[in-house]
């Protein structure tokens, strides 16, 4: 079997241009930080930020989610194939009728209608269920890493090339993130910011991350800049007085920061300096928590707790809202951000756990969809897409407490962009051994993650040959567009 091409772009003219400009302007950032040298170059782009603005923002579900259990197919033959496997409370599931969820799923009503299918999502997605009947909610179904399309006979026969490590969570995340099994050096989401670089006056804000460290967002070209809830992450024993003295402070950063001679050091110095560059401009253009419409997101009703609690995926979601309410301050007009929540390896307790993550999920993204409503006096949400991302699904087969690794599973797209109301594919059969069925009813996918990040770069802004050197392999595929973006 032919292993997975590794990503190796061709050098398109400009992307060579910009990695040059980006290089030179480094070498020559000696005496003033490199997001400072590069503002006259954007002065264009911070007028139009606020016309010419649109954002992607990657909601990664780590562990793989049940996505049989987020969106069902409810129809007779469907629900009765759920019913004979996941019908008993010792299976692990939540969709069916309990006193916690009395009106079991929640229908929905596709605009493209299935023959003989009809669907509803888990009980806890009331939020979701609303907003895609208002049309800013899309699903897609049955998404995941693939090579080339890949029919179950092949798969089994090892007659195509396979994506590496299936079922394996980090080599599954990366695959996701990047196109690359674990050990990747960059991902979609930083291949597309360093095609907007120079859109940027300050291109250090062009990948962030609120989650920590996230291959997704790391460029060929730029690199991720991780923030967190409280903003900008500073240098310890810069801020105020260190070991009880002022001087100190300012002798510290002259000291880490100042030029040298030797190259490794010159290079540290000018890395420093372009972070308490960036961590000043961004803590004084950030717009201030529960202020300009980014209220503070609500608790959200905690299954497990009994009780309201606060929902840490919110809360990234507001510092995402108020990084997006500071784009004409920072001069950007391309961003793309990185948001998490984890808990989703439900081998066990599925019947709970699932049932508080999905409660957590319809929260976050209902507060996101209305603070985007109404950020600083205006409507944003056809400028911002949301999108989740996950492992991999989760087998249909109960392991007796909750379910196992599989491979394609169902996702959500949120935005005014989103040809919302509607699934975009073919809803896969429910049940073991059909077409789709590689084992225990795990998912072949039918559509790539390259064709899923296709249509989003496309949205994006990306021209069909930059799409091309994102997703190196989207030319083994014939529709690069599944058509849920406008």
């Amino acid at each position: 079997m032919t292993k997975t091409t590794r990503f190796n772009p061709p050098c398109a003219s400009r992307r060579a241009f910009l990695h040059t400009a980006s290089m030179l302007s480094l070498l020559g950032s000696a005496g003033a930080p490199f997001a400072l040298n590069l503002a006259t170059i954007g002065a264009a782009a911070a007028q139009t930020a606020r016309s010419d603005y649109k954002a992607l923002v990657c909601l990664f579900m780590n562990g793989g989610n049940d996505s049989f259990n987020t969106v069902l197919a409810t129809d007779p033959a469907s629900w009765a194939e759920y019913l004979r496997l996941r019908g008993s409370a010792d299976s692990g599931f939540i969709a069916l009728p309990s006193p916690g969820n009395p009106a079991g799923p929640l229908p929905i009503v596709p605009k493209t209608a299935q023959a003989g299918r009809s669907f509803a999502l888990h009980p806890n997605l009331s939020q979701l269920k609303g907003l895609f009947n208002v049309g800013r909610l899309a699903i897609v179904p049955n998404v995941g890493p693939l090579v080339v399309p890949t029919t179950a006979a092949q798969y089994l026969a090892r007659s195509v090339r396979l994506p590496q490590k299936l079922f394996s969570h980090n080599d599954q995340q990366s695959l996701w993130q990047s196109s690359m099994p674990e050990g990747a050096k960059s991902g979609w989401g930083g291949r597309m910011g360093d095609l907007f670089v120079a859109s940027n006056s300050a291109p250090i804000f062009t990948s962030i991350s609120v989650s920590g460290n996230a291959v997704f967002l790391a460029g060929q070209i730029i690199n991720q800049y991780q923030i967190t809830e409280a903003g900008a992450v500073p240098i310890n024993g810069l801020g105020g007085a260190l070991f009880g003295s002022s001087p100190s402070a300012n002798a510290l950063q002259a000291i880490i920061s100042s030029d040298r001679s030797n190259l490794f050091e010159k290079e540290h110095a000018a890395v420093v300096r372009r972070s308490i560059a960036a961590q000043s401009q961004l803590a004084t253009a950030l717009v201030p928590a529960g202020t300009a419409g980014v209220a503070d997101p609500s608790r959200y009703y905690s299954l497990r707790r009994g009780g309201l609690a606060r929902n840490s995926l919110a809360v990234q979601l507001q510092t995402v809202a108020r990084v997006i309410a500071s784009r004409s301050a920072l001069g950007t007009r391309r961003q793309v951000f990185f948001v998490n929540m984890g808990g989703f390896d439900t081998h066990d307790n599925q019947l709970d756990r699932h049932a508080e993550l999905m409660a957590q999920l319809d929260h976050a993204m209902g507060y996101f969809d209305g603070v985007l409503g109404s950020l600083q006096g205006a409507d944003l949400r056809s400028q911002v897409t949301l999108f989740t991302a996950s492992d991999f699904g989760r087998t249909f087969r109960s392991n007796g407490d909750g379910t196992d690794h599989g491979w394609g599973g169902h996702h959500l797209v949120m935005g005014g962009a989103v040809r919302g109301q509607d699934i975009a594919g073919t809803f896969p059969v429910t049940g073991l051994g059909h077409a789709q069925d590689v084992g225990g009813g795990s998912l072949l996918p039918q559509s790539s993650v390259d064709q899923y990040g296709a249509t989003l770069g496309s949205w994006f802004g990306l021209s069909a040959s930059q799409i091309a050197d994102v997703f190196p392999g989207i030319g083994n595929f014939t529709n690069r567009n599944l058509g849920f973006m406008t």
